[in-house]
């Protein structure tokens, strides 16, 4: 029997503390005047103090941050700092995006010939590179760079005269090598940036070289003078 009564008073304990947090999980909640968030109003006064003692709103993004931690936050988020590529002033955090996407000196590659050069001339220079020419083995006929993507894709590797009618003499054996061809045109492509990482890299080296035999021809230069 006293057994049985122990367990009854532990139910009911249990019944209680769960009954106390269901009212808990219902109870009203107030706005911190201080960082605007809902807070249960029995903690609102403890939380405010806490609050207002160790965090503080950003002027610039409005993001709450610890105190000690404000002018870290704005170093690394908001200072004004300088593109290296084309000297226009933004915030920090966005400088990454801006190099990558939006800088007009970012180094691009022309689709066409995959020459690097900088995004403000792209427009300009492939417009005259895509209307180079370039002969389709298939058809014998010559097609501009800007077009050739349709062109193979459509090719049934049937050629014309200069009358611009089909020319019947074609060997068959050119159209069955319609596939192997466009394979091997896409073996020829090199991914773009691949391609422009080494032009770059080439780029470099040749001018190292040519800095060095510079030096030395000057230096010797400029002991010939001191003998003479």
């Amino acid at each position: 029997m006293f057994l049985n009564c122990k367990m009854l008073i532990k139910n009911e304990l249990f019944v209680i503390v769960c009954g106390s947090m269901a009212i808990a999980s219902d109870e009203a909640t107030s706005i911190c005047s201080h960082c605007d968030r809902s807070i249960p109003s029995t903690n609102i006064d403890l939380h405010y103090v806490h609050c207002s003692r160790n965090l503080e709103r950003c002027k610039h993004c409005g993001d709450m941050v610890p105190k000690k931690h404000a002018e870290e936050h704005y170093l690394n988020t908001h200072a004004s700092v300088s593109c290296s590529l084309c000297s226009e002033t933004m915030e920090r955090e966005i400088l990454a995006v801006h190099r990558g996407e939006n800088c007009p000196q970012r180094i691009v590659t022309c689709e066409f010939c995959e020459f690097p050069l900088p995004a403000i001339d792209l427009s300009e220079h492939q417009e005259v590179c895509g209307n180079r020419t370039e002969l389709c083995h298939l058809c014998r006929r010559y097609i501009r760079l800007r077009e050739r993507n349709d062109h193979e894709a459509s090719c049934n590797g049937v050629s014309y005269n200069s009358a611009g009618v089909p020319d019947n003499t074609v060997n068959p054996s050119r159209r069955d090598a319609r596939a192997a061809e466009r394979e091997r045109g896409r073996q020829r492509r090199r991914p773009p940036q691949e391609f422009s990482q080494r032009r770059v890299l080439f780029t470099i080296a040749i001018t190292g070289i040519a800095v060095i035999l510079g030096s030395l021809f000057f230096q010797r230069k400029t002991e010939n003078s001191e003998m003479h």
